[in-house]
């Protein structure tokens, strides 16, 4: 759950980097698919020399590669979540400006289930669960009230 709320915020953060100044739909629906793959190798990566690291030796185990291609999925996921909006977009189903807003704030709900969700697959009540939601939806809020205040 943690991979996608990462994926989830570098997704909303390069749309709301990209919102005052848009190039076209499909340039933007590109970028979040291109971020996405782009970090999730990377991620990838990472994992693998760390899990070397940690066994002194090169290669991992099927079972731990698997766990860690699922984990750099949910990332991949999470941060080409908005490029549908942006696809939309580009076939001329939404305006530019109604991906835009659609994107942020999906992103930001997406975020909040998120937390929620984990904290209950923790096994959190609702209250406590509501918290993790309000402060996975913080970091989206934090984001949009930034850019909000530079422009």
């Amino acid at each position: 759950m943690s991979r996608i709320i990462y994926g989830a915020t570098i997704g909303l953060a390069l749309v709301v980097a990209l919102q005052d100044h848009p190039p076209s739909a499909s340039v933007v629906a590109g970028t979040l698919v291109g971020t996405a793959l782009a970090v999730g190798l990377a991620e990838l990566y990472g994992d693998v020399l760390g899990a070397e690291a940690r066994s002194r030796r090169i290669g991992i185990a099927r079972e731990e590669l698997s766990q860690v291609l699922g984990a750099v999925a949910a990332t991949c996921v999470g941060t080409a979540f908005p490029a549908l909006f942006f696809m939309l977009a580009a076939l001329g189903v939404l305006h530019l400006g109604t991906a835009f807003d659609l994107a942020k704030w999906s992103g930001l709900a997406l975020l909040s289930l998120y937390g929620f969700c984990a904290a209950r697959l923790a096994g959190a009540g609702i209250s406590m669960s509501l918290v993790h939601a309000s402060a996975a939806g913080a970091i989206g809020g934090i984001l949009i009230a930034i850019k909000s205040l530079l422009h």
